[in-house]
Protein backbone atom coordinates (compact mmCIF):
# COMPACT_ATOMS: atom_id res chain seq x y z
CA UNK A 1 0.00 0.00 0.00
CA UNK A 2 1.85 2.98 -1.12
CA UNK A 3 2.15 5.74 1.46
CA UNK A 4 -0.32 8.85 1.49
CA UNK A 5 1.04 11.97 2.31
CA UNK A 6 -1.22 15.30 3.88
CA UNK A 7 -0.93 16.70 0.26
CA UNK A 8 -2.42 13.74 -1.55
CA UNK A 9 -5.73 14.07 1.16
CA UNK A 10 -5.90 17.33 0.78
CA UNK A 11 -6.29 16.97 -3.20
CA UNK A 12 -8.37 14.40 -2.73
CA UNK A 13 -10.65 16.58 -0.29
CA UNK A 14 -10.77 18.86 -3.01
CA UNK A 15 -11.99 16.88 -6.03
CA UNK A 16 -14.28 15.27 -4.14
CA UNK A 17 -15.62 18.81 -3.00
CA UNK A 18 -15.45 19.93 -6.79
CA UNK A 19 -17.58 16.55 -7.62
CA UNK A 20 -20.08 17.39 -5.06
CA UNK A 21 -20.87 20.98 -6.37
CA UNK A 22 -21.28 19.74 -9.83
CA UNK A 23 -23.87 17.03 -8.75
CA UNK A 24 -25.54 19.48 -6.44
CA UNK A 25 -25.63 22.44 -9.18
CA UNK A 26 -27.99 19.55 -11.55
CA UNK A 27 -30.27 19.03 -8.75
CA UNK A 28 -30.75 22.89 -8.38
CA UNK A 29 -30.95 22.98 -11.85
CA UNK A 30 -33.57 19.80 -12.48
CA UNK A 31 -35.55 21.50 -9.88
CA UNK A 32 -35.88 24.43 -11.03
CA UNK A 33 -36.81 23.21 -14.44
CA UNK A 34 -39.77 21.05 -12.79
CA UNK A 35 -41.05 24.45 -10.83
CA UNK A 36 -41.13 25.98 -14.31
CA UNK A 37 -43.43 23.57 -15.64
CA UNK A 38 -46.03 23.58 -13.52
CA UNK A 39 -48.89 25.87 -14.21
CA UNK A 40 -49.44 28.86 -12.09
CA UNK A 41 -51.14 28.49 -8.89
CA UNK A 42 -55.39 28.93 -8.36
CA UNK A 43 -56.16 32.08 -7.21
CA UNK A 44 -58.01 32.17 -4.05
CA UNK A 45 -61.36 32.50 -3.92
CA UNK A 46 -62.84 35.91 -2.62
CA UNK A 47 -63.46 34.77 0.93
CA UNK A 48 -60.08 32.68 1.04
CA UNK A 49 -58.43 35.90 0.02
CA UNK A 50 -60.44 37.80 2.45
CA UNK A 51 -59.79 35.28 5.63
CA UNK A 52 -55.77 35.16 4.78
CA UNK A 53 -55.56 39.30 4.59
CA UNK A 54 -57.53 39.52 8.09
CA UNK A 55 -55.45 36.78 9.71
CA UNK A 56 -52.10 37.81 8.55
CA UNK A 57 -53.11 41.97 9.79
CA UNK A 58 -54.59 39.97 12.98
CA UNK A 59 -51.21 38.77 13.47
CA UNK A 60 -49.45 41.98 12.57
CA UNK A 61 -47.87 40.56 9.11
CA UNK A 62 -49.28 43.60 7.43
CA UNK A 63 -46.36 43.56 4.78
CA UNK A 64 -47.25 39.90 4.17
CA UNK A 65 -50.91 40.88 3.76
CA UNK A 66 -50.21 43.93 1.20
CA UNK A 67 -48.18 41.03 -0.89
CA UNK A 68 -50.65 38.31 -0.63
CA UNK A 69 -53.39 41.16 -1.26
CA UNK A 70 -51.31 42.72 -4.46
CA UNK A 71 -50.48 38.87 -6.00
CA UNK A 72 -53.86 38.10 -5.80
CA UNK A 73 -55.49 41.29 -7.22
CA UNK A 74 -52.98 43.22 -9.48
CA UNK A 75 -53.43 46.28 -7.00
CA UNK A 76 -50.16 48.39 -6.55
CA UNK A 77 -48.57 49.26 -3.36
CA UNK A 78 -50.24 52.20 -2.41
CA UNK A 79 -53.90 51.00 -2.86
CA UNK A 80 -53.24 47.61 -1.26
CA UNK A 81 -51.39 49.62 1.89
CA UNK A 82 -54.63 51.46 2.17
CA UNK A 83 -56.99 47.89 2.30
CA UNK A 84 -54.74 46.86 4.95
CA UNK A 85 -54.65 49.71 7.11
CA UNK A 86 -58.67 49.87 7.10
CA UNK A 87 -58.67 46.22 7.57
CA UNK A 88 -56.70 46.50 11.06
CA UNK A 89 -58.97 49.19 11.88
CA UNK A 90 -61.50 46.37 11.96
CA UNK A 91 -63.16 47.08 8.57
CA UNK A 92 -64.40 44.42 6.31
CA UNK A 93 -61.60 44.01 3.57
CA UNK A 94 -64.46 44.36 0.70
CA UNK A 95 -66.24 47.16 2.13
CA UNK A 96 -62.50 49.07 0.45
CA UNK A 97 -63.66 51.53 -2.82
CA UNK A 98 -60.47 50.23 -4.49
CA UNK A 99 -61.65 46.65 -4.14
CA UNK A 100 -65.19 47.59 -5.73
CA UNK A 101 -64.47 46.29 -9.15
CA UNK A 102 -62.78 42.76 -6.87
CA UNK A 103 -65.85 42.31 -4.96
CA UNK A 104 -67.38 38.87 -5.05
CA UNK A 105 -71.35 39.14 -6.07
CA UNK A 106 -73.93 37.62 -4.24
CA UNK A 107 -75.08 34.43 -5.47
CA UNK A 108 -78.52 34.79 -3.73
CA UNK A 109 -79.26 38.42 -5.35
CA UNK A 110 -78.36 37.86 -9.06
CA UNK A 111 -79.21 42.20 -9.72
CA UNK A 112 -76.96 43.44 -6.86
CA UNK A 113 -74.69 44.63 -8.81
CA UNK A 114 -73.00 45.08 -12.00
CA UNK A 115 -72.03 41.72 -13.94
CA UNK A 116 -68.12 40.25 -14.10
CA UNK A 117 -67.79 41.36 -17.53
CA UNK A 118 -69.38 44.93 -16.87
CA UNK A 119 -66.67 45.24 -13.88
CA UNK A 120 -63.59 44.05 -16.46
CA UNK A 121 -65.04 46.78 -18.70
CA UNK A 122 -64.94 49.20 -16.03
CA UNK A 123 -61.09 48.34 -15.35
CA UNK A 124 -60.04 48.20 -18.94
CA UNK A 125 -61.37 51.62 -19.22
CA UNK A 126 -59.53 52.88 -16.50
CA UNK A 127 -56.14 51.48 -17.50
CA UNK A 128 -55.83 48.66 -15.12
CA UNK A 129 -55.76 45.64 -17.60
CA UNK A 130 -53.38 43.42 -15.20
CA UNK A 131 -56.18 44.09 -12.69
CA UNK A 132 -58.87 42.72 -14.64
CA UNK A 133 -57.29 39.70 -15.65
CA UNK A 134 -56.76 39.24 -11.86
CA UNK A 135 -60.55 39.51 -11.39
CA UNK A 136 -61.53 36.85 -14.16
CA UNK A 137 -58.97 34.36 -12.84
CA UNK A 138 -60.05 35.01 -9.21
CA UNK A 139 -63.64 34.78 -10.08
CA UNK A 140 -64.02 31.75 -12.72
CA UNK A 141 -60.82 30.37 -11.85
CA UNK A 142 -59.44 30.55 -15.76
CA UNK A 143 -55.42 30.26 -15.96
CA UNK A 144 -53.68 33.22 -17.40
CA UNK A 145 -53.91 32.97 -20.82
CA UNK A 146 -57.96 32.20 -21.16
CA UNK A 147 -58.08 34.93 -18.80
CA UNK A 148 -56.48 37.63 -20.68
CA UNK A 149 -58.66 36.21 -24.05
CA UNK A 150 -61.17 36.88 -22.09
CA UNK A 151 -60.47 40.65 -20.80
CA UNK A 152 -59.47 41.79 -24.62
CA UNK A 153 -62.60 40.67 -26.02
CA UNK A 154 -64.11 43.16 -23.86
Amino acid sequence: MPNIGPVELLIAAALLAVILAIVLGVVVVARRGDRASLPPPMPPAPQDLQELVTRLTRQGQKIHAIKALRHHTGLGLSESKKVIDAVALGHPMWSHPVLAPFRPSPVALPHAGPDLATRVRELKAAGRTAQAIHLVRGETGMGQAEAELFVGSL
